[in-house]
């Protein structure tokens, strides 16, 4: 199957009690079973079935299997944010005395995540990007995991994920590969090298604004050596899904932090459009930067424009397709400001991936814990603003940000 063919039928057809064409919402907290017997089966994962909306549930176990089924891995676990999953993916694997490998040029809530995971025993070796000779670098016994969003966010910087892949397995740690912003659209991980995948699934796969949510996906290929990886030994009978088992039946379970089925139902409708939403907003996000370079004072940052260092990864990666988000520099935070307030079809918003189009000021909203060095390293400045390209018909975006450049020239 191809993409939008995959999207709507790949490991997904009618609920089998209903006939509905989407799995319906099963907004309840319990489950009952026919007997004692069954619902301590079920409970203790020796028999199909649900028991607590918490561990699970109808309407999430099918977003999962269709996130899982695009993504071409063995597994998913749906979390109630994108940071929930983030956060879930690495405690899955880690305790104190670890470390991870990760840029510098994460988003600002990632950043902050990997200095509260301090306070736990567990530090981040940070790399101004996540290359295979940085990697190469930082490498050492107490590497665990090497982590990346592999479209920095608003750094727009793009990660070689074949050659880090192989830099990482060579010294047994696995790659975790935040791809929020590619999406499967553009990339599957899988297929260059990763072996955890992450998305903030509120972005492009709810794709309307409508929903909080995170999901973590297994591609089920890294061998777990348990005598590194502490608590893989009782999941070894689990074999590839030793991850996800361990996941489950672990820190995710135990933290609490379940999508809602109202918000699975949601994504689950807002997934089926995201091959045509993609394609829509790349072609968009393309001519957007291209018309922007023409204006003077205003620096254009998009991974697809010819001259980006990234450009030839991008043809070779993502098949030419730079994604959803530009990076522009206005040259200070007065004129960035009043660019801003000038637009009349950009929402002031702090999220990405929306139907409609959203700009912010990094600098002053989501990096504004950051310290003046972290901010340069994400490519964040005062005269920053990160555009989060729409489906608007692309000539009144044009007109729109011609006006509101203008008006600060």
């Amino acid at each position: 199957m191809d993409f939008n063919t995959a999207l709507l039928h790949h490991n997904f057809g009618s609920e089998k009690n209903s006939g509905s064409t989407l799995t319906p919402i099963y907004q309840v907290s319990a489950f009952s079973q026919e007997s004692a017997e069954k619902l301590e089966a079920v409970f203790n994962n020796r028999a199909p079935g649900f028991a607590y909306t918490r561990i699970g549930n109808p309407t999430t176990d099918s977003f999962e299997r269709r996130i899982s089924s695009l993504e071409k891995g063995i597994g998913a676990v749906a979390c109630s944010s994108g940071m929930a999953a983030v956060t879930l993916s690495l405690l899955n694997i880690l305790q104190a005395g670890d470390e991870v490998i990760a840029s510098t040029a994460l988003f600002g809530g990632t950043i902050d995540l990997f200095h509260d995971l301090e306070a736990f025993g567990i530090k981040t070796r940070f790399v101004s990007e996540v290359t295979a000779e940085n990697v190469r670098q930082q490498l050492s016994e107490k590497t665990k995991a090497v982590f990346t969003e592999l479209i920095g966010n608003p750094k727009l910087n793009v990660v070689d994920l074949q050659s880090v892949a192989d830099v990482a397995h060579e010294n047994g740690v696995p790659f975790i590969v935040d791809s929020t912003t590619a999406t499967p659209y553009l990339v599957r991980p899988f297929e260059f090298g990763a072996d955890i995948v992450v998305h903030s699934s509120s972005k492009y796969i709810n794709g309307n604004g409508s929903a909080i949510s995170g999901i973590i996906v297994d591609s089920g290929k890294f061998k777990w050596d348990p005598a590194r990886y502490k608590g893989f030994e009782e999941y070894k009978r689990f074999g590839k899904f030793a991850y996800l088992a361990k996941l489950r039946n672990g820190v995710w379970r135990n933290i609490g932090c379940c999508i809602a089925p109202a918000t699975a139902f949601l994504n689950s409708l807002g997934l089926e459009t995201l091959g045509l939403r993609m394609e829509r907003l790349c072609d968009n996000a393309l001519q957007l930067a291209e018309f922007l370079q023409g204006f003077e004072g205003i620096k254009v940052n998009y991974p697809a424009l010819k001259g980006n260092p990234y450009y030839d990864l991008v043809q070779k990666q993502f098949n030419g397709k730079g994604g959803a988000i530009i990076s522009i520099d206005a040259g200070s935070k007065k004129k960035a400001f009043k660019l801003i307030n000038n637009l009349k079809y950009a929402t002031i918003a702090t999220n990405i991936g929306d139907l409609r189009t959203l700009v912010i000021h990094p600098e002053s909203t989501i990096f504004t814990h950051a310290t003046k060095e972290q901010k340069e390293n994400a490519g964040v400045f005062e005269g920053t603003v990160r555009i989060s390209v729409g489906i608007e018909d692309i000539e009144d975006l044009k007109g729109d940000f011609e006006q509101a450049i203008k008006q600060i020239s």
